[in-house]
C-alpha cells in the first residue's frame, strides 16, 4: 500500500467498523423474528449506503491511489497496472481523470451488482443450514452478524491474495475463468435437484466434534459455555461454523466473478463488503419469497457463465473495444430476464416442462 491507499483505506475500515458496532450496540440489543417491514428498510438503506459510495467515486476516486496530487503519468501506470478498459490518450490530466473516474464508479457499481445477485444462492444455502439444525428463528440475527463479521476478514485475505496472484502470473485469470464455467454449468444441471443438508456427516460438525467439547443442546443465543472450569462450544456456534465455510466456498465463485470486471483490488473489496454487509437484512427480505423466483438460478449460472467466458476472452474482447458498461448491461439483462421470467411464466407450465 502507498500512504494514499493506506489512508483512504483505514478510514474506510474505520468508518465500516463504526456502522458495525452502532448494528451491533444499538439495532441488535434484542432476539426477535425480523419482520419483513424492517428488513426492507434496512436493505433500502444498505443500498443508499452503496450508491453513496457509488457517488463518492465519481466524484473523488483518485482518492484510492492518488489523492489529491496525482500526475497523467500515475494515473497512466494505474490504468495500466490494473488493465481498466479504457484510453485517455491525447486527453488533459483533468479530462483523464474524469474518465478514469466513471470508469471506477462503474467497476464499483457493477462488482456490487454480481455479489448482490450470486448472495441470493448464498440465501438458499443459510436458510437450509438453518432448517436442517432446528436454530430458533429469533437468534439468526446473531448468527447472522457474527457470520458476516468473520466473512469480512476472510474475503480480505483472499481478494488481495488473489490481486497478488493475478498480478504476478496472468494465467490465473484463465484458471478463474474455467472455474466459472464449470461452476455455472453444474448450477445448471443441479439447479432441479433437491439439496439437503445432512447434520450427522457435515465435514464442520465432524471436525468440531473431534477438536471441541461440544455441548449437547441450543443455550439460546449463546455461542460458548464454561462448565466445571472447562470451555464448551454450543450447536449454534457450530451453525455460525457451518455458514463460515459455506460463505468460504461461495467467494471461491463470487470474488474472481468481480476480478473479471476490475483487477483493481480495493474496488473488488469494497463493492464486496457492501454487498455483504446488506446480505443480512436482504436474506430476511428475500427468505419468505424467494420461491417465487425459480428461474433466478439459471440466471444466475448463465451470469457466471458469461464472467467466466469474459475471463478466458479478457485480452480479445478488450482489442474489440469491449468496456465496463457492456459488461453491466449484460449483466443487468441477465438478472432482469430470469426475472421476469418468474413472473410472467405460469407455474404450471414451468412444472410441465420440468417433467
Amino acid at each position: 500500500m502507498n500512504p494514499h491507499e493506506l489512508i483512504f483505506f483505514s478510514i474506510f475500515i474505520v468508518i465500516i467498523t463504526g456502522i458495525i458496532l452502532l448494528d451491533l450496540g444499538v439495532f441488535d440489543r434484542r432476539d426477535h423474528v425480523v419482520p419483513f417491514r424492517e428488513a426492507m428498510f434496512y436493505t433500502l438503506a444498505w443500498i443508499v449506503l452503496s450508491f453513496g459510495f457509488y457517488g463518492l467515486l465519481l466524484l473523488h476516486g483518485e482518492w484510492i491511489h492518488l489523492g489529491n496530487s496525482g500526475t497523467l503519468q500515475q494515473l497512466e501506470h494505474l490504468i495500466d497496472k490494473f488493465d481498466h478498459p479504457i484510453n485517455i490518450s491525447g486527453l488533459s490530466y483533468a479530462e483523464a481523470l474524469k474518465v478514469y473516474k466513471n470508469n471506477l464508479g462503474l467497476e464499483f457499481l457493477t462488482g456490487y451488482l454480481i455479489e448482490k445477485a450470486l448472495s441470493v444462492d448464498n440465501i438458499f444455502v443459510i436458510v437450509m443450514i438453518f432448517y436442517a439444525f432446528g436454530v430458533d428463528s429469533r437468534y439468526y440475527r446473531r448468527v447472522l452478524f457474527w457470520g458476516i463479521l468473520a466473512a469480512i476478514v476472510l474475503r480480505f485475505l483472499f481478494i488481495f491474495t488473489a490481486s497478488a496472484l493475478i498480478q504476478q502470473f496472468n494465467w490465473v485469470l484463465y484458471f478463474f475463468g474455467g472455474l466459472l464455467i464449470y461452476t455455472s454449468v453444474h448450477m445448471m444441471f443441479s439447479r432441479k435437484s433437491s439439496e439437503q443438508i445432512n447434520v450427522a456427516t457435515h465435514p464442520v460438525v465432524k471436525f468440531a466434534s473431534k477438536h471441541f467439547r461440544v455441548h449437547q443442546g441450543f443455550l439460546r443465543n449463546h455461542f460458548f459455555l464454561r462448565k466445571e472450569g472447562k470451555l464448551y462450544i454450543t450447536p449454534l456456534f457450530i451453525v455460525l461454523m457451518v455458514i463460515e465455510f459455506s460463505d468460504l466456498v461461495f467467494a471461491v465463485d463470487s470474488i474472481p466473478a468481480i476480478f473479471a470486471i476490475t483487477k483493481d483490488p480495493y474496488i473488488v473489496f469494497f463493492s464486496n463488503i457492501f454487498a455483504i454487509l446488506g446480505l443480512r437484512a436482504m436474506f430476511f427480505m428475500v427468505v419468505n419469497v424467494i420461491g417465487k423466483f425459480r428461474f433466478l438460478k439459471a440466471g444466475l449460472a448463465l451470469l457466471l457463465f458469461f464472467i467466466g467466458c469474459k475471463m478466458l476472452a479478457h485480452s480479445w474482447l478488450k482489442a474489440l473495444g469491449f468496456t465496463t458498461v457492456h459488461s453491466l448491461i449484460i449483466i443487468v439483462s441477465i438478472l432482469f430476464i430470469s426475472i421476469l421470467a418468474s413472473v410472467i411464466v405460469p407455474e404450471k407450465l414451468n412444472k410441465a416442462r420440468d417433467d
